[in-house]
């Protein structure tokens, strides 16, 4: 599982998707959340504006699983 830190409260899930290279652009985000099956928390979720804290766990099809923690 890769962490990835941040620095703020919070990430949005199109933001970790880019900074996971599981996307190049934040204007991908929406058509790969309608393709690819992605799981916060072990729960199915496609907003891309969803907001990620410090322990929650993000799994990605064909991408890979994450973790958010502070940097």
């Amino acid at each position: 599982m890769k962490k990835i830190a941040i620095s703020g409260d919070y990430i949005t899930l199109g933001q970790l998707l880019k900074l996971a290279n599981c996307i190049g652009t934040g204007g991908e985000a929406k058509a790969f959340l309608q393709e690819k099956e992605v799981l916060v928390n072990g729960q199915p979720d496609n907003r891309r504006g969803r907001k990620l804290v410090p322990g929650d766990t993000v799994e990605v099809e064909d991408c890979g699983k994450f973790t958010i923690s502070n940097s």
